[in-house]
């Protein structure tokens, strides 16, 4: 039994996401993960009905925020493989939501997460799904 814990905690260990700039991109989701629910809460709860589309956006991307945190801290193979889809889905998001707001402003009344590629966010929105991305893909086992 011992021998069972002690092979699992170390494939646990080879497996483990948050090490070196793991570890900075669990606090930077962490930090959106706080800032887009607080935003979200706020204006869903508030203003739903001056915005409903870009405030029902933002609540998605709280979601998809805390899920990939979740995911990162977790740590092995089945989180890594969902977090990459999350972080590939996120990155869909922000492209297609900052390339909407673009084309066509007068349908988000209000700024969401991802507007304009996440100029609200000093663009982290767009950054931090290509480096999670690039994160996951290298902390593959084999």
């Amino acid at each position: 039994m011992a021998e069972t814990v002690g092979a699992t905690e170390s494939a646990e260990r080879r497996t483990r996401l948050v090490k070196g700039p793991g570890m900075l991109l669990v606090w930077l989701y962490g930090v959106m993960s706080v800032g887009a629910v607080s935003r979200s809460i706020y204006q869903v709860s508030t203003e739903f009905d001056r915005a409903p589309l870009a405030y029902a956006l933002s609540a998605v991307a709280a979601v998809v925020y805390v899920f990939i945190t979740y995911t990162l801290v977790r740590g092995g193979e089945a989180a890594r493989r969902a977090a990459l889809v999350c972080c590939a889905a996120e990155l869909a998001g922000v492209l297609v939501v900052g390339t909407w707001t673009l084309v066509d402003p007068s349908a988000f009344p209000d700024a969401t997460v991802w507007s304009d590629f996440g100029y609200g966010y000093v663009f982290i929105p767009v950054l931090l799904p290509l480096t999670g991305i690039w994160w996951l893909r290298r902390s593959r086992t084999a």
